[in-house]
């Protein structure tokens, strides 16, 4: 009799293929611990997300296997027999064993049975049970194109819930309405993936995420959950919006981020911003630095993709506190300094860090510099000497932050407007900025003009006088009075004794 719950639709054999052609580390691992639990008389199925992800057209390198008829103690002493050396628990609770191998993660585990006995993460009974039916397994998923399976012993897609039907509708529908309010993270869960996939919550779905906002569950969550979903949202969507958009309407945003709420509803001048208001500005803002992350030309680490991400979404949070109508016209003047606090205040929700923290202030502070620099040279204001040696000052002061983060989160903001064009024209305030940066660096002057064992070799002693000189240098080249490492040398002996 055949399985109910396999799909008729589709065989993903072709997913079989494009494994082994795309990552066949982790193919041929998972046929090895398929191959030695199918020997043992138990079943193996790929799970979540991996397979989600592979209907959609992607091979991940993060991929879970569920293993039925084999207990937990002879699960872990098979694949320490394959995988001698290289099987960790983890989430000791949940009873997941990894396997990590270049290139790829895979975590084993049994079904297991849920049952919420306190508030918080850890208030969970994790039983694994490895006779439960694949019905009652997926049941405890959270929506349902996260609880497909696929059999690895005969490569066909065992759907319970209808998952692949919503998949194809674009839709993030609950598996169990009782069960998935358990974990309030599902929330931000939705929110992730809304953005990542271009989902929307089915009606449903959506009264009974906005239910648990209102009911205040979310706020039982830890920052450092929060944080690592909304990581994802940043990182892993083309189109972040989408996510703080969905955000907004389950009242998570009013509710949780008065930085944020403030910016809807406060105007900008319509010449520059016709597309709204700063709240509409900064998702789409939000949005242009995610296809600098993705597609731009820069190659930037994590760090610094989270550090522009964040950036954007914080760069005009001094507008509120700095928006006036000035002779019929909208200013925010002063916003930049005003945009440092909320900045400040807004990251304390989350725990980022202090690198990628420190980034989203500099952007609040100076994300202006690079155009407003590139149109005093252009209007004639200032010379090309004098704007080389702003742009040398510039990238100085906002150190350990990289001049290109400053500049990719510039060219977000200068992007995310509703002017025609600017979407795709050339950002030519960061095509100079990066001309005067070659021209700085091939003339070493990114760093200072004189170090504090240049004072020494002068005969000072060590001290806080030394400090104090070299400030004073920088100081006057940043003025122009300094340019060379000689002229520099020539003021400190003239101003030793001043």
């Amino acid at each position: 009799m055949p399985n109910p719950f396999v799909a008729q639709r589709i065989t993903p054999r072709d997913i079989r293929e494009r494994f082994f052609s795309e990552n066949a580390g982790a193919a041929t691992a998972v046929s090895k611990v398929t191959d030695a639990i199918t020997a043992q008389g138990g079943k193996a199925y790929l799970v979540g997300g991996f397979v989600r992800d592979a209907l959609l057209g992607v091979i991940s390198n993060d991929i879970d296997l569920e293993v039925y008829g084999i207990d937990a103690t002879a699960l872990e002493v098979l694949l320490e027999s394959l995988f001698p050396g290289h099987v960790h628990v983890v989430g000791k609770a949940f009873g997941i064993l990894r396997i990590g191998q270049d290139g790829f993660t895979l975590d084993i585990a049994l079904p297991r049975r849920e049952s919420k006995q306190g508030s918080g993460h850890r208030g969970f009974v994790v039983e694994g049970d490895s006779t439960m039916s694949i019905e009652d397994a997926s049941r405890r998923r959270d929506f349902t194109v996260n609880a497909m399976l696929i059999d690895l012993s005969t490569w066909e897609l065992v759907d319970p819930f209808q998952g692949q039907r919503d998949l194809e509708a674009h839709m993030l529908r609950v598996v169990d309405p009782m069960t998935f309010p358990d974990d309030p993270l599902r929330v931000y869960r939705a929110i992730q993936l809304s953005a990542r996939l271009g989902f929307s919550a089915e009606p449903a779905t959506r009264e009974l995420l906005a239910s648990m906002v209102s009911r205040g569950e979310i706020e039982e969550l830890s920052k450092e959950r929060i944080t690592d979903e909304l990581k994802k949202l940043l990182l892993k969507a083309e189109r972040p919006s989408i996510g703080f958009a969905l955000m907004r309407e389950l009242g998570i945003i009013e509710r949780s981020y008065p930085e944020l709420t403030a910016l809807i509803g406060t105007e900008q001048e319509h010449d520059w911003h016709p597309e709204g208001d700063v709240w509409i500005h900064s998702l789409m803002v939000v949005d242009a630095a995610a296809q600098l992350i993705h597609h731009g030309d820069e190659a930037f680490s994590e760090n610094e993709k989270l550090s522009i991400m964040l950036g954007a979404l914080c760069h005009d949070l001094g507008k509120p506190a700095t928006t006036e109508h000035v002779e019929g016209r909208v200013r925010s003047r002063g916003h930049e300094a005003a945009g440092v606090a909320p900045t400040t205040l807004l990251l304390s929700h989350w725990t980022f860090g202090h690198e990628v923290g420190y980034a989203a202030e500099i952007a609040a502070a100076e994300h202006l510099k690079p155009g407003m620099l590139c149109n005093d040279l252009e209007k004639g204001r200032i010379t090309k000497e004098q704007y080389e040696n702003a742009v040398r000052r510039l990238v100085m002061r906002i150190s350990p932050v990289s001049w290109g983060v400053l500049l990719a989160i510039s060219e977000a903001d200068w992007r995310g407007r509703g002017l025609e064009g600017v979407a795709t024209a050339p950002y030519e305030h960061g095509m100079l900025f990066r001309d005067a940066m070659t021209e700085l660096e091939a003339r070493s002057e990114l760093r200072p003009l004189l170090e504090g064992r240049d004072l020494l070799a002068l005969g000072l002693t060590p001290g806080p006088r030394i400090g104090e000189l070299l400030k004073r240098v920088e100081t006057e080249r940043d003025q122009g009075r300094i340019k060379t490492r000689e002229e520099a040398f020539e003021w400190v002996k003239a101003n030793l004794h001043t």
